[in-house]
């Protein structure tokens, strides 16, 4: 038995099937609970169910507000005894109402080397800037936007002749590589934060 996680993601996938590649070769010593998302057609649902993993839409406009729409969210991942929330290009703003429910149990991947270029087109936002490194993060979530405390990061070079996408395919797969690794440092218990530090235990 191992840890129970949750996915929330919004549409492709592509970071839930390399979290499902890992479990599946025995790398994670998880239990994948459930996939939820909030895109009724986001490619990830289908994803999910072809592997045996309960998948759910959850519609948004089904609820009055954000915080109504959240905690029906939360108790939905409890209910399934989820203790850590993966966020895998799921695109909402999880409220503090959500947050408090998982305490420094939610984590996500940004395609950036935060605190430089949080929010939404980080690829582009980095290839516009000029920058000549960039990469990607995973962290835990607050409040903020992209503004929890760091658990790793990956760094990738911007070359001269690359595109917005083509540099974004490039992190895309240390994106791939580094989430499943986060994942099983903290199933593994190694990962330890003090403030905005996060140690990982050798």
């Amino acid at each position: 038995m191992g840890l129970p996680i949750g996915v929330l993601a919004s549409g492709r996938g592509s970071n839930l099937e390399a979290i499902l590649r890992a479990w599946e070769a025995g790398e994670l010593p998880v239990e994948l609970k459930m996939v939820i998302s909030d895109k009724k057609e986001a490619r990830a649902l289908r994803i999910a169910a072809e592997h045996g993993v309960p998948a759910e839409f959850l519609d948004p406009k089904a609820f009055p507000d954000r915080v109504s729409y959240d905690l029906a969210l939360a108790a939905r991942l409890k209910a399934a005894g989820v203790e850590l929330v993966v966020l895998a290009g799921y695109m909402r703003i999880l409220s503090q109402a959500f947050l408090e429910q998982f305490p420094l149990q939610v984590i996500n991947i940004h395609p950036a080397l935060l605190p430089a270029f949080p929010g939404l087109g980080a690829q582009k936002q980095a290839w516009e800037y000029g920058v000549k490194i960039t990469g990607c993060t995973v962290h835990f979530v607050d409040a903020g936007v992209d503004t929890g405390p760091i658990i790793a990061q990956a760094a990738v070079a911007v070359e001269d002749d690359d595109t917005p996408e083509t540099l974004a395919e490039r992190i895309l797969e240390q994106e791939h590589r580094l989430l499943p690794e986060v994942i099983r440092w903290i199933a593994q218990g190694r990962v330890r934060v003090r403030g905005r530090r996060v140690y990982i235990q050798k």
